[in-house]
Formats: structure tokens, sequence, C-alpha cells
């Protein structure tokens, strides 16, 4: 048995080091109102994995356990002011630039594996945007519509692993294209996005660059048949039609002058017709449609990060409060996804995070307690069997 809590040891998977290069950095323990940057990264890590809805419980969550405060190298429980004065002053790009070193460190202790498409070598990004809903009147920065607040979060997904590895949040306003176009991409890696991000003039850059993309195609496109490859059935999907083409309308030619690749399948599972495009033409049409499903994965990413940790609601209301708490949210989900992929025991995400906030401050080996979570030490047959005697 272990003296120290599953939130302890937890806390000590991070690296130390990186972080006070980067605090030295942003000079972000200046003015702190005695809370130190480490500190403050381990009250809103509470906050997300235990679920602290306020400051108040920030604060009076980890004032309780005062025992356990120098395992987290903690001097002392921060108060709610000192917490929401911080979140709105402390350099929000602190967090930013340690999640990626975080990432890094991570990615070196494990070998983070795909899977599906173990026989696709390159590497695969998906690409895509969530909507956060804001009170406007509480956040009047974040104006989206005329009664509505929101800020957007911009996420690119390496599928070895499922984890960010790039992030940006803007406005609600911003359309995820102009996003896309800012991010750098590795040459002969492949992208994976759905319709919002269908601009020619964009998908010819990625072209140039030998960047293959898998994406789905609107249904008005105009296009023009070069030709037709061979039909086939598959597993699951049966192939209507896999041609090359080149686009129709003026703009759109002037735009991308290459050939493009459309492929229609139907699918059983969803009862539907799904044509999708992309600039490959070396890969089976099975290998394009299941391409594409994969993009799945950044939904149940979003679903994790909005539903697990604290996404939805804030506990400061300025830009840069809102900044700090989501990039430590994904920090939190990197943390909880490597403890996930180090682990013996099949979890799943949702079930891991439920289970560490319900044993957080329980004193038990971490890694034993991940391996076997249901262990459970049988009586000896004399003790049972004396249960129902007499």
């Amino acid at each position: 048995m272990t003296k120290i809590s599953l939130f302890s040891q937890i806390i000590s998977l991070l690296p130390r080091n990186s972080f006070e290069e980067l605090t030295n950095k942003y000079q972000s323990d200046k003015c702190n109102k005695g809370i130190n940057s480490w500190t403050h990264l381990v009250s809103m890590l509470f906050c997300h994995i235990g679920q602290a809805s306020s400051v108040r419980d920030i604060s009076n969550g980890l004032r309780s356990i005062t025992g356990n405060l120098n395992h987290l190298g903690v001097r002392c429980a921060p108060s709610k002011s000192a917490i929401s004065y911080i979140n709105q002053h402390r350099n929000w790009q602190l967090f930013r630039d340690y999640y990626n070193d975080l990432l890094k460190h991570f990615q070196k202790q494990h070998t983070f594996i795909r899977s599906r498409l173990n026989r696709l070598r390159r590497k695969i990004f998906i690409l895509d945007a969530t909507i956060i809903p804001l009170c406007l009147s509480v956040f009047n920065w974040a104006k989206f519509r005329s009664q509505k607040g929101a800020v957007k979060l911009h996420l690119m997904l390496d599928y070895d692993g499922c984890l960010p590895v790039f992030a940006d949040l803007t406005s609600g306003k911003v359309h995820e294209i102009n996003i896309a176009r800012q991010a750098q991409y590795p040459k002969g890696s492949v992208l994976v996005f759905d319709l919002g991000y269908i601009d020619f003039k964009w998908l010819h850059i990625l072209d140039s660059k030998s960047i293959f993309f898998v994406t789905r195609a609107k249904d008005n496109m105009d296009y023009q048949i070069v030709k037709d490859h061979d039909t086939i059935t598959m597993d699951n999907d049966y192939m209507f039609e896999d041609v090359s083409i080149i686009l129709s309308n003026p703009q759109s030619y002037q735009n991308y002058p290459g050939r493009l690749r459309l492929v229609k399948i139907w699918d059983k599972e969803l009862n539907c017709e799904m044509t999708f495009l992309t600039n490959n033409f070396f890969w089976t049409a099975k290998t394009v449609a299941e391409i594409y499903k994969e993009r799945w994965n950044i939904e149940i990413f979003f679903k994790s990060l909005k539903q697990h940790l604290r996404i939805k609601t804030f506990v400061g209301t300025s830009p840069n409060a809102v900044m700090i708490q989501i990039w430590t949210a994904l920090i939190a989900i990197l943390i909880l996804t490597f403890l996930k992929a180090k682990a013996e025991y099949q979890w799943h995400l949702s079930n891991l995070i439920t289970f560490v906030r319900l044993n957080l401050f329980v004193k038990i080996d971490l890694f034993s307690w991940l391996n076997n979570p249901f262990y459970k030490k049988s009586m000896p047959l004399d003790y049972q069997l004396s249960l129902f005697s007499g």
C-alpha cells in the first residue's frame, strides 16, 4: 500500500524541468499573488479531473487535502481570489507550450499505435473544429450571433494515438479553413477532413507539396469524368463509381487545374451513399473509404473533452482564463490517454476518467490499480463456510 494518492502519482509523471524552463521564458511567476505557475497547473488539472465547477470548489478541494499537498509540489492551497487573478493575468502560452513539450515527453516513453489502417505507413492527421457556446452577457468579448456567444476550438489529431498535435482557439465566427491554411503539414502525410474544409485553392497547394487528402465531395460539385476505374465489391460497402475527374466550374478549375479522384460507395451500416474526394490514385477504393471513416475519431475526442473535462463551463470569464482552461484540459486528456495506453487493462477513456475521478485521493499504487482495477482478495474457504455455520 502506497502512502501517496493517485492524483499525486499522476502529477509526478509531469516533467518539472521543462515546465520551469517555460516559467522562466514567460516570466510567469512575477506578480503571481503568492501562487506560482506549478500550483496554478495543479489547480487547473484538479479542476478538470476532479470536476470542480468553480474557483471555490478548486480552492476548497485542495485545502481539504492539506496533508497531501507536498506530494503535489504545492506549498499551500490557493484561495479562490488568487485563482481568479492568476487565470486572468498569467500568460496562457505557458500551458500551450507545456502541452507540446509533454506530448513529446510521453511519445518518447510510449509508442502510440493506431487501431486500424496499420498497412498504411504514412502519417495520418485528422482536422476538425468544434463550437464551445458561451453566455454572451458574461463573455461579452465572444460574440458569435446577435444574442449568442461562442469560441471555436480547432484541432489536428495525429491518428497514431489520436492526440492533438495542433490546436487553436478563435472567435466562433472564424471559419475552420482559415486556420487550416496556416498550419504546417509533413510532406507525404495524409489529411482527413469534412466538407467544411473544401477549398480547391488550398487543396491544390496541398497537392503541390505532395500532401494527400481524403474528404467528402459536395453534392453540387460540377465535374467532368476523364477516366473510369474498375469497380469492385468491397466487404461492407458496394462501390458505385471510381473515376478520375477534372472540375468543370471555371473558377474551381482555375484553383485546382489538376485531376482528382472521386469514389462513390453505398454504406450498408449508415444505409446511404457516400462520395469521397482524394488526390491519391494508388489506394484501393476500400482504403479511401476506410481512411475517411477514421475521421470519426476526432468527433469522439471532442465528445470526451466536453463531457468529461471542464470545457463547457468556465471558472473565469476573461479570454486569458478561457485559453488557460482549454489548454489545461488538453494537458489533462493527454495524461489520461497516456495512462490508458500504458495500462494492461483495456480501458475505455471515458471509464478511465470516471474511475480516476472516483479514486483521486485513494492511496494505492497507480499502475497496479490501472492494470487490475477490480482486484478482489478472496477469503479463505474455511472463513467463507464459517459465515453459514451456527
